[in-house]
């Protein structure tokens, strides 16, 4: 068993990164038909969950995790990488709703499913099935890989639990009301209408609306470096959308001097959360390219730079590097 770290890191470059986490509070997991997440099967039918959402166990997507993001600015929320045909998923899940179910609106379990949610699946490295993790307050923490008995289960969960408190996350959810407050911060304020609306298009899984909509709010307001980072991270998860992962970390290793495919590679590396990867990959590259390709090559660091976040130490460090290749 992998015990939890004593903090975590950012899931800036995953999923649906950092500004997903500072959108205003989603509809909570499964309350509608069609919404980012519904409830899944759980093995503890009857037993109540404490009142707030429709259910303690939810199912999500690629496209619909920047509502789990949200909700673990709340409570903690347990990630369980699965898939239909794994054994000991079959395991595995019933002991991790059973204890979801016990904790009573302290936990959330978040249920993806490897085969249709490649993006996710990378983003929390998952080499293996069951693998589980957490968010706590929009960051990812490793947990363990494999079926586990109940009693290490809890004490994984008990680990969670007080890193959480450690990051000021103690909230309690309940079902069929809104989440307690366990801070008593006030409601962040409504988002721009074209912010709002990319961030629609991205629980649609319509990243090019999205694009456009952070394109517009930029033309309007050139200063407007939310929407400069979140047109970074859609045109990201766009690139990404329908890609192999072996096929394009198969090219890149056939074409080491070809800059589309160490690009490709480059956009795995850092939706994966491999930042310094992702921006080594690129620079060592750059010296070798001629000026459109330097030019493009230097367009996608800025953009990652976005999406890593401007004051990320890998960022610093990168930036430092190609200035020097530049000048």
């Amino acid at each position: 068993m992998s015990n939890v770290p004593p903090s975590a890191a950012s899931l800036r470059g995953a999923v649906d990164l950092s500004s997903l986490v500072n959108r205003p509070a989603a509809p909570a997991p499964g309350h509608t038909e069609g919404s980012p997440a519904t409830p899944a099967a759980s093995g503890a039918e009857g037993a109540a969950p404490a009142a707030g959402v429709p259910s303690l166990v939810v199912d999500v997507t690629d496209a619909a995790f920047s509502s789990i993001l949200d909700l673990s600015n709340q409570v903690p929320v347990i990630v369980d990488i699965w898939a239909e045909w794994c054994g000991p998923c079959k395991q595995l899940s019933p002991i991790l709703e059973k204890l979801i179910v016990e904790y009573a609106g302290r936990l959330v379990l978040a249920k993806v499913d490897a085969d249709t949610n490649p993006q996710l699946t990378q983003a929390f490295q998952a080499q293996s099935i069951p693998t589980v993790a957490a968010v706590i307050a929009g960051r990812p923490v490793s947990l363990f890989v494999g079926a586990l008995p109940e009693a290490q289960v809890r004490d994984v969960f008990e680990q969670v639990l007080e890193l959480a408190e450690q990051n000021g996350v103690t909230g309690r959810l309940s079902v069929d009301g809104a989440a307690a407050e366990a801070t008593g911060e006030p409601e962040p304020e409504p988002l721009p209408p074209h912010h709002q609306d990319a961030y629609d298009a991205i629980e649609r899984g319509d990243y090019d609306a999205a694009k456009a909509a952070y394109t517009t709010a930029i033309a309007q307001d050139p200063r407007d470096s939310l929407a400069v980072a979140g047109l970074a991270q859609v045109s990201l998860l766009a690139r990404l959308q329908g890609v192999t992962m072996a096929d394009v970390r198969g090219a890149g290793a056939s074409s080491p001097d070809d800059l589309d495919a160490q690009l490709a590679v480059a956009d795995l590396d850092l939706s994966g959360g491999h930042v310094t990867d992702a921006f080594d990959r690129i620079l060592t590259l750059f010296p070798k390219l001629d000026q459109p390709g330097k030019d493009a090559a230097r367009t996608r660091l800025l953009e990652y730079f976005e999406v890593a976040g401007l004051d990320a130490p890998e960022v610093v460090a990168a930036r430092r590097r190609l200035t020097m290749l530049l000048y």
